[in-house]
């Protein structure tokens, strides 16, 4: 297996505004003809990418008007982390120990906030991470630590884990 760094060089990985680093791999040719309430004219119908944690690093508590569907590589299992938007917290496992709970893929449904932690701090994680409909910044929204924790101070831990000041 290849070290963290090697893999990033390897499979031309860029940091990530959430954390880690990914490239994208594939947008859909086929765009949406019309303007939606939710999306905005010509996006992509899917975008798939690369992401990649290292060992401590964490992605961040983040939200997207999109369905994400994130499927495991290799490396560490993820702890990930979604805020519903009924304001409940619930904790899934990604990772190949089907067994004992893991997934190799997991859906995120569109406006869940989510985040993720590398749960063998000697590993990486690799995965890949499909948007449908596409990708797009204007979509995305990454959480500030005194926003998430005014709306859930009971999730303090796991808000102070995965945000930044």
């Amino acid at each position: 297996m290849y070290n963290a760094d090697k893999l990033i060089e390897l499979l031309e990985l860029v940091p990530h505004p959430e954390g880690g680093y990914f490239r994208e791999i594939y947008k859909s040719g086929i765009t949406f003809s019309e303007s939606t309430k939710q999306f905005e004219n010509n996006q992509n119908l899917s975008t798939s990418i690369y992401f990649m944690l290292k060992e401590t690093q964490v992605s961040l508590f983040h939200r997207l008007k999109s369905d994400e569907i994130w499927y495991f590589h290799f490396g560490s299992p993820l702890r990930v982390y979604f805020i519903n938007q009924q304001g409940n917290l619930t904790v899934h496992l990604l990772g190949l120990d089907i067994k004992n709970g893991q997934k190799p893929q997991l859906i995120i449904p569109a406006g869940t906030i989510f985040g993720a932690e590398v749960i063998d701090k000697k590993l990486y994680t690799l995965l890949g991470c499909m948007v449908s409909p596409g990708f797009s910044y204007s979509d995305f929204k990454l959480f500030k630590r005194d926003e998430l924790m005014a709306r859930y101070p009971e999730y303090s831990e796991v808000i102070c884990k995965l945000t930044k000041q």
